[in-house]
């Protein structure tokens, strides 16, 4: 059964620029790297959410598990935890559509 890493969290105040960069030549590219699949992406622009909700799918929870236990995973988070704040994720059974 598939699955999907949701993850969210708000970017550092005056880190906007340096955040996108990072998502965009290491970021995302890594976790396609690892396997995963980006699925959505969410900014919000009001209210009291997480600036960002981001969504990876995975075709099961083992593969998941796997890529969440390694080396890699935990230096490319680390890594975007320089640009962010209020990291939060969950796994869930993936679904069409819209996902928190």
């Amino acid at each position: 059964m598939a699955v999907k890493l949701l993850m969210t969290w708000d970017i550092l105040p005056g880190r906007e620029q340096e955040y996108f960069e990072f998502v965009v030549r290491d970021f995302i590219p890594g976790v396609q790297r690892m396997g995963m699949e980006p699925s959505d992406a969410w900014f919000t622009m009001y209210g009291g959410q997480p600036q960002i909700l981001a969504a990876m799918q995975m075709p099961s929870i083992v593969s998941l598990q796997r890529v969440l236990a390694s080396a890699e995973w935990k230096e490319l988070i680390q890594r975007l935890l320089d640009y962010v704040e209020n990291y939060q994720f969950k796994v869930v059974q993936a679904r069409a559509g819209f996902q928190m």
